[in-house]
C-alpha cells in the first residue's frame, strides 16, 4: 500500500518520471469524497532513486497553476516527450465548474483544453496556455473543430489517454468531446450518464517550445453500440506504422446491449480513422468490459501491453470493474492474445466478507520502469457503499509491479 487517505475517501497517488533520462520521479496525492471531484491533497513530493523514497510531501505548486492564468485546471498526469525532453501537461480548462457544481453537464458545455511545458521537471511552467487549432478560423471560443467553448467540451479521458511519440515524430493526444448537436449545443444521443466522440490532437513542437496542434478527423459515438459513444480512447503505434485507438463504451440504460472495448485504426498516423468495431481477442471471440478506462502501453522489449478490465458476462453500464488484466496486442490483427492475458488484482473472498461495498479496480496509472524493464501500475482498491442515499468511500491506493 502507498497511500490510505483520510476516512471515508477514495485516494488517488501517481508517480511519473520528470525528464527524458534518468529516474527523478514526481509523485502526486489526492482524495475524494465524490465521484469524479477531487475534493483534498494529500501533496506532491520527488523521489530521486526512481520512486524507492520520497521528499517531503508538500502542497501542489506550478502544477496546479493556482492563481495563474489557468486558474482551476485539471491536469491529468504528465508525460515526457522522449524526443525533446521536454514534460508536457494536458488538462482541462475552467474545471472549477465541476467541481464547485459536481454536476456533469456543466463538463459537457465548458471545459476546453490548456497544455503546460515544463523543462526542470515540473517545477515550473514555461508555457501555459489554450490548445488552439492551428488556422485563422480558430480562436479561444472556437479553439478546435467541432468545439465551441459554452456549447459543448473537450477534455481528456483517464490516464489511459496519454500522448504518444510516432516514428514520423509527431506528438498524438486522444482527446474526447462531448457531441454537438446541429445548433452546436451539447446533445446526448445515447441517453446515458454523458455522449461522447473521439479523436486525436496532432502536435509537432514550434518555437518558444510552443505547440503547432492540428486535430484528426471526429471518431463519432454510436448510441445504437455504446450508450455513452466512444469515451477515453488510448493510443499505440504499431511496427508498420499503424494507429490502434481502443475506446470505452457502455451500456449504461441499456444493458441488453454487449459491453465491450471498441478499436479503430489509423493507416496516416493519426489524421483519419477506419470504421469502429468491437476489440477481442486474435483468435476471433470477443470478450466483455465494463464501461472503464484502459491503457495501451508500448514496451522497450518491442511488445504493445493493454491493461483494463474483462468481465466473464456481460456487465451493465460501469460494473464490474473487476478483474484487471495485462494481455498482449497481436501486432497484425491488433486484437489481444488470448494466451497472453493475466490478471492483476480481483475481487477476493476477504473482499466479499469485508462489508465495504462495490470493487472497482481501474482510473490506475501505468508506465515502464526505467531500470529493470517493470511494468508498474498506480491503482486504488476503491470500495464504496450505499449508505442513506449517499456513497462511503474505503479505498487505499497500491504500487502493482508486473514483469512483463
Amino acid at each position: 500500500m502507498f497511500y490510505d487517505g483520510p476516512d471515508g475517501t477514495r485516494p488517488h497517488a501517481v508517480g511519473y518520471y520528470t525528464r527524458g533520462t534518468g529516474v527523478e520521479m514526481r509523485g502526486r496525492r489526492r482524495f475524494t469524497n465524490r465521484s469524479d471531484v477531487v475534493t483534498g491533497s494529500g501533496g506532491d513530493a520527488y523521489s530521486k532513486d526512481n520512486g524507492r523514497s520520497w521528499g517531503a510531501w508538500n502542497e501542489p505548486a506550478a502544477e496546479e497553476v493556482q492563481g495563474g492564468r489557468f486558474n482551476g485546471v485539471s491536469w491529468l498526469t504528465p508525460w515526457v516527450d522522449p524526443g525533446s525532453g521536454r514534460l508536457l501537461y494536458l488538462g482541462a480548462g475552467n474545471a472549477n465548474v465541476f467541481y464547485q457544481s459536481g454536476k456533469a453537464v456543466d463538463i459537457m458545455k465548458k471545459y476546453f483544453l490548456v497544455y503546460g511545458v515544463s523543462t526542470d521537471g515540473g517545477r515550473s511552467l514555461a508555457v501555459c496556455e489554450p490548445v488552439i487549432q492551428k488556422g485563422a478560423d480558430y480562436t479561444a471560443e472556437h479553439p478546435l473543430q467541432n468545439h465551441w467553448v459554452g456549447k459543448n467540451c473537450v477534455y481528456l479521458g483517464d490516464n489511459g489517454s496519454r500522448p504518444i511519440r510516432t516514428r514520423a515524430g509527431r506528438i498524438l493526444v486522444p482527446i474526447q468531446y462531448s457531441h454537438p448537436g446541429p445548433d452546436g449545443e451539447y446533445l446526448n444521443l445515447g441517453g446515458g450518464y454523458t455522449f461522447h466522440d473521439s479523436a486525436v490532437l496532432i502536435g509537432q513542437w514550434g518555437e518558444d517550445m510552443r505547440m503547432d496542434w492540428e486535430v484528426s478527423e471526429i471518431v463519432y459515438g454510436n448510441p445504437a453500440k455504446s450508450t455513452r459513444g466512444f469515451i477515453e480512447p488510448t493510443l499505440a503505434e504499431m511496427p508498420d506504422g499503424r494507429i490502434l485507438m481502443v475506446m470505452r463504451g457502455s451500456n449504461d440504460k441499456k444493458g441488453e446491449l454487449p459491453g465491450h472495448k471498441w478499436y479503430c485504426v489509423s493507416e496516416d498516423g493519426g489524421y483519419h480513422w477506419s470504421e469502429v468495431k468491437a476489440w477481442g481477442y486474435a483468435d476471433g471471440r470477443a470478450f466483455y468490459s465494463p464501461s472503464s478506462m484502459s491503457l495501451l502501453l508500448s514496451h522497450s522489449n518491442g511488445r504493445i501491453y493493454w491493461l483494463g478490465n474483462i468481465c466473464a458476462k456481460n456487465p451493465l453500464g460501469n460494473s464490474p470493474r473487476y478483474p484487471m488484466v495485462i494481455g498482449q496486442v497481436d501486432e497484425v490483427s491488433m486484437q489481444l492474445i488470448r494466451e497472453t492475458v493475466s490478471q492483476i488484482d480481483t475481487r477476493t473472498a476477504e473482499d466479499a466478507a469485508s462489508g465495504l461495498g462495490k470493487l472497482n479496480l481501474s482510473n490506475f496509472y501505468g508506465y515502464e520502469d526505467r531500470e529493470n524493464g517493470d511494468i508498474v501500475v498506480w491503482m486504488t482498491r476503491s470500495f464504496n457503499r450505499d449508505k442513506g442515499g449517499k456513497k462511503i468511500f474505503n479505498s487505499d491506493a497500491y504500487v502493482y509491479r508486473i514483469e512483463p
